[in-house]
């Protein structure tokens, strides 16, 4: 019997996506689990992979276009099924005898390639998100796909685990690795809590914002949808400014050692596959310094009035591509050397630019460093990243003349030095709280051995 491949439920509030690319084409032969589809959200880009093994039979999109979760993006032909059995899309009105209709659906011609989504509406009902399933299922299991990301299936493949016989534990019934690694085991998973949703990041209104001009009758204009990683990060930022009472902190920080530190052991960082970048650095030093003023890492719940301490140190780098602003999550700083972080900061930033960051890399985020510097400027206000409730920013770093001494004996040298500038919640964090957070950064950076690094 013939699968409509629907858009199924991508997790973390994610309602619709853009069609980036088109992996296959009709007649193609397909495997569970081989990408077919590239498709960009709010969050990221993502392959989406067959469900069955069979032969592709429609495609019913196609690049540029978006499509809603439960919207049918292909259908597929079962390995060793005819497509002569397909059941037609509405209920066939009942021919009587003497009409002498048939009643029987019509089989299905193929198509040339060229025809793509013809055969069949193109509107389809939105309530369900699940790919129709076939009449016989293996005992003990459901048949067609189960909500997983590529790299999860993946694992399952190396691993030889059913998806379909193991107890999901993420959001919307998704299966996590950690699940494909304890059926693996033979071990049964406790289901863990669901984590809360994350509010609808839509627009605030604005009341009294009046009405646009009309800019065509000014002169020529051109209008452009905004669409997937912009549109999220504008929906993102109105919504972090207008929850969050912004302040800001600037200072800076004399890393001339820190330079000297860093050229030193570039090249052995380079022999391991590892890039020691300011960022990298910085991950160490804030990590450090979140570990002495813990409501930097926190999140204020108004709910309850309570502020929630993040034992747990998952810090999101800010990344410019082609697409936008995407801040992918570096996870478990604290436990991680400066040379394991270089190739994961690395790794991470290559990823973000090629457009192949999964929404699960992007999550969990308890604090957010920006870095501006490779750009130039001298400083920048950074916007918090909700729910988080502080972010560090990073501008150019400068040689300037420095004073050193005091007023009876100084001079004047000249020093590197790198403007800081955290933006702090003044609902959980004073502006006392955020000097002593940058000053125990300042010290981290000044004095390079105190990272102690691990080569």
């Amino acid at each position: 019997m013939p699968v409509e491949f629907k858009l199924p439920d991508l997790g973390e509030g994610i309602h619709e996506g853009e069609i980036i690319e088109i992996l296959v084409r009709i007649g193609d032969r397909v495997e569970d689990g081989q990408p077919v589809l590239v498709v960009e959200t709010d969050k990221a880009s993502a392959e989406v992979p067959a469900p069955v093994n069979g032969t592709v039979l429609e495609i019913r999109v196609k690049p540029g276009q978006t499509v809603r979760v439960g919207e049918i993006l292909m259908v597929f032909l079962r390995e060793g099924e005819s497509e002569g059995v397909r059941p037609p899309e509405k209920p066939a009105a009942k021919a009587t005898p003497e009409a002498g209709v048939e009643t029987r659906p019509p089989v299905l011609k193929e198509e040339p390639q060229e025809r793509v989504a013809e055969i069949a509406p193109k509107t389809t009902p939105k309530a369900e998100a699940q790919i129709d399933r076939a009449p016989v299922a293996p005992a003990g299991a459901a048949e067609g796909p189960v909500p997983a990301a590529p790299s999860t299936r993946r694992l399952a493949r190396e691993l030889g685990v059913d998806l379909h016989h193991v107890s999901p534990s993420g959001p919307g019934g998704r299966v996590t690795p950690e699940d494909v690694r304890a059926a693996a085991e033979g071990a049964k998973k406790p289901a863990a809590p669901k984590p809360a949703p994350e509010p609808e990041q839509r627009p605030l209104p604005s009341p009294v914002a009046p009405p646009l001009p009309q800019f065509d009758q000014i002169g020529p204009i051109e209008r452009t949808p905004l669409r997937s990683i912009r549109r999220a990060t504008a929906r993102h930022m109105a919504l972090s400014w207008s929850q969050i009472p912004h302040v800001t902190h600037m200072d800076a920080a004399d890393i001339t050692d820190l330079e000297k530190f860093r050229r030193k052991y570039a090249k052995r960082a380079q022999e391991q596959g590892s890039a020691l970048s300011l960022t990298v650095f910085m991950l160490k030093a804030a990590t450090s310094a979140l570990r002495k003023f813990p409501r930097f890492n926190s999140s204020l719940d108004t709910n309850t009035d309570e502020i929630i301490l993040k034992h747990y140190y998952n810090i999101g780098v800010a990344v410019d591509t082609e697409r936008g602003l995407i801040v992918p999550v570096i996870r478990d700083v604290d436990r991680k050397s400066l040379i394991d972080l270089g190739i994961e900061l690395k790794q991470t930033a290559d990823k973000a630019r090629q457009g192949k960051t999964a929404a699960e890399d992007l999550t969990g985020g308890s604090f957010t460093i920006t870095n501006i510097g490779p750009l130039g400027g001298a400083s920048f206000n950074p916007i918090i990243n909700y729910p988080q409730v502080a972010i560090l920013g990073m501008a150019q770093a400068r040689l300037q003349p420095v004073v050193l001494g005091d007023e009876n004996k100084n001079q004047i040298v000249p020093r590197l030095m790198l403007p800081l500038i955290i933006t702090f919640d003044h609902r959980v964090i004073d502006g006392a709280d955020a000097a002593r957070f940058l000053n125990t950064i300042i010290e981290s950076l000044k004095n390079p051995e105190n990272l102690m690094m691990v080569m």
